[in-house]
Parts: structure tokens; sequence; C-alpha cells
């Protein structure tokens, strides 16, 4: 997670919010970003740090909602995004996104962080009102988020069931040692350190069963969607019109729908004894896993592919 460009506010409002950015030129924008882009990202950090710009994941973040604007009401999200980091969210919710059904302001992130600051906070109907006020659309239009980290925070499912019960729960999965891969280029990317904090992190977001069933309470059989990166990838259309009948949209074809999931610039290498290891750990999960939503189709997991039909 990268925060934006200059002219694209990341504070109150969310990354691409217009706040603090409306007196550059549209031109000089645009000519802007692509040198910005070209920075490391720590530098990024730091400039929009120094401008007062934060993404809804950093500390520094306001999460006071945006005004509405004039025909929006706002309440409990539709839907809700839960994970998993480094599958292919951002993808998935644009596709979601570009449904005429569907509101999405480019002011605000797709990944709302609301609940992850109260783990030790307390949490009442104010709250939940707050949480409401980020999620504006027209009349008859769903609206939503997806924010990765919620499938593994053990205190969000409460807070989620209290602030928006009747919301359905979508979560994109992907072979846990690829995402082990991805999540550590993702962290090395943003600040060049992996330490053992990192790797038991990138190791503990695979667990996919384990962290599922804490969301069993909030999220039965019909509020519950468990999607396939790799299916995703495969077959788009097949599986964006699975999600959409899953939400109660209508049918519909983005125009991008072929855009594939940009790949990690540096992907982490791992030894054949790492990787083997890694395979161990996470077998008994993903079997668990694949026991409870027989739609996972293992054989498209490289690595757990020999578990397949067991």
């Amino acid at each position: 997670m990268v925060a934006a460009p200059p002219g694209r506010a990341v504070g109150r409002g969310g990354e691409g919010s217009s706040a603090g950015g409306g007196g550059v030129p549209s031109r000089l924008r645009q000519l802007a970003r692509p040198a910005f882009g070209a920075l490391p990202a720590p530098t990024r950090r730091r400039v929009l740090h120094a401008l007062g710009r934060y993404a809804p994941w950093e500390d520094g973040f306001d999460f006071t909602a945006p005004a509405t604007h004039p025909g929006e009401i706002t309440g409990p999200p539709d839907f809700v995004g839960i994970g998993a980091q480094k599958a292919g969210t951002t993808w998935w919710y644009e596709l979601i996104a570009a449904h005429p059904g569907v509101a999405s302001r480019p002011d605000i992130h797709k990944e709302r962080h609301f609940f992850t600051r109260y783990a030790t906070a307390p949490f009442g109907p104010d709250d939940c009102s707050a949480y409401h006020r980020w999620f504006p659309r027209r009349p008859g239009q769903l609206a939503g988020e997806w924010t990765p980290d919620y499938l593994h925070l053990a205190w969000v499912p409460a807070l989620l069931g209290r602030a928006a019960p009747d919301a359905r729960l979508l979560v994109l999965l992907r072979d846990p040692v690829e995402r082990f891969r991805s999540g550590l280029d993702h962290q090395r990317r943003g600040d060049g350190r992996l330490s053992a904090q990192v790797y038991a992190d990138a190791v503990d977001r695979g667990f996919y069963d384990a962290a599922l069933r804490r969301w069993s309470p909030e999220g039965g059989a019909d509020r519950l969607l468990v999607l396939q990166h790799e299916r995703c990838v495969a077959d788009p259309a097949g599986q964006l019109a699975r999600t959409y009948r899953f939400l109660g949209l209508d049918p519909f074809v983005p125009p991008d729908i072929d855009r594939r999931v940009s790949a990690a610039r540096r992907p982490v290498q791992l030894d054949q004894d790492v990787r083997r290891r890694l395979t161990e750990v996470y077998a008994p999960d993903v079997l668990a896993l694949a026991s409870r939503f027989p739609e996972l189709e293992l054989d498209r997991w490289p690595n757990f592919s020999g578990l397949a039909g067991r």
C-alpha cells in the first residue's frame, strides 16, 4: 500500500481526496505524478506526511468522513471485503465498483481500515454512525469497502457485526506460499526492511481457515463469498458474474475486465527447502479450508495441488 501522489490528498476523505490539492492545475499534477511515482516509497511517504496527507492505514489519518454530495445518502455498507492481502483485492474491488449499481467515489479509498484502531478503544453507537458516513451513495446503489487486514484482526468480526449486521462479506484467497512471497515483496518495497516480525506476520496471513473461523458467526453461508485469486485470473468474467450475483447486482461486463493483476516487481525467491517447510506448515489449514469450502480448486494452488481430492 503506497500513498497517493501530489494532487491526490491522502487525509480526510482518504486517498484521492481533493482536499488540499485543488489549487494545483490538473496539467501540472499530471506531469508531477510520474516523477513522484518514481521516488522510493519511503521518500513518497515523507513528502506526503510533510503535506499532512496520510493513507487510511497510517497513523495520522483523519477518520472524519467526507461530506456527502448532493443527492447522496449514507448508511451501513452493503458489502465488505475482508481479505486477503496481496491476493488481487484492489483489482477485484475496482471491477465491482465499475458496476453502475455500485457507488465508488474517487476521493475515498477502497480500504477504510476503520476498525483497526478499536483493538484498545471503546466502540459504541456513535462509532457505528461514524462508520456509516463513509459510504455515500445515491438511492438504489450499493456501497462497500475492501480492507484486507480485517481478515486477521480478531476484534473486527464482532465490531463489524454491530456496525453492519446485514453486510455481505467477500474474501479473495491465493496460494498461501505465493501470497507469502508477494507479501514480503510488498513489505520490502514499503520500507526495505524484512525483520522477524515481518516474516511472522507474512506467515500468519496465510492461515485462511483459522482466520475465517472467527468470521463464521458473523457471515453464514449466504453472507460469505470465498473467491480464489487463481480462478479470478483464469476466468475473470465467470468469477465476476458470480460476485455480482452474490451482491444482488444485474449482469454487467466492465470494459477493462481482462486487465491483469500487476505482478511483483522483484518477487522474493524461496529456496526449495523453505518452500517445502511452508507448504508443510500450511497444509493442515488448507485441507480444513477445502473441507469447509468445497468450491475451492486446490489444483490451482501450485504448492498444494497434491492435496486436491483429499
